[in-house]
């Protein structure tokens, strides 16, 4: 009887042990796969999310940027139309500011015109390379945001009155002594609804007008030619 379960002892696992601990094994690691693989998509979704926030912030915050620069100086447009300092619509917007780096201390103004607008579903920004337009003048445009799902502005003004265009029809008293082409908003709101973040809502405050004066021509800004 010794001997017979010596022999058991020698020969190991039986077939149908190795079967169980194959299928048992097979079963733990299916699990730790699949619990991996949704960590890794979790992570993927979430440094997604991460990265187009930032773009988001990133786009925000160069809107911010020149909008915190803009001043009163009205432009001369492609048909020699006298253009508002700032021009907005619900969907778009362009103005002056001022900031327009001259490391080569060229010839030209220290103001530059911008815009900002939604093209194919992407808002995009546009820099003119003068002030007074010639005929045939064409902003350089770069897309900031993609895919930004729509774009909506108002524009307060200094009667707390928000408007979804600007200038108004007619100049505000609290602004009697600037020229109606050369108000500019206490501030501007903006909305834009990227379809994975939804809508994101900022409220970007104006400085107060850089001091214009007559000089015989357009209203003209301290820095402009």
């Amino acid at each position: 009887m010794n001997a017979t379960r010596a022999r058991r002892i020698v020969q190991g696992f039986s077939l149908l042990e190795l079967v169980i601990a194959v299928a048992i094994f097979a079963v733990i690691a299916a699990a730790a796969y699949g619990g991996l693989s949704t960590i890794a998509r979790t992570r993927a979704a979430l440094a997604a999310e991460q990265t187009r926030f930032a773009q988001v912030q990133r786009t925000l915050a160069v809107l911010a940027g020149d909008l915190a620069q803009a001043v009163s100086r009205s432009v001369r447009g492609d048909s020699g139309a006298e253009l508002p300092a700032l021009q907005g619509r619900a969907d778009a917007i362009e103005f002056t500011r001022v900031g327009f780096a001259n490391p080569l201390a060229e010839a030209r103004s220290n103001l530059q015109r911008v815009m900002f607008s939604l093209a194919g579903g992407s808002l995009r920004e546009g820099r003119y390379p003068v002030l007074d337009r010639a005929p045939g003048s064409q902003p350089d445009w770069r897309e900031l945001l993609p895919n930004a799902g729509s774009l909506r502005l108002r524009y307060l003004g200094c009667d707390r009155v928000w408007r979804e265009s600007w200038p108004p029809s007619e100049g505000l008293p609290c602004q009697i002594d600037v020229a109606a082409v050369a108000q500019l908003p206490r501030a501007v709101e903006v909305r834009i609804a990227p379809p994975e973040l939804g809508e994101i809502r900022r409220v970007i405050e104006l400085t107060e007008p850089a001091p214009c004066q007559m000089t015989g021509g357009p209203r003209q800004c301290a820095g402009s030619p």
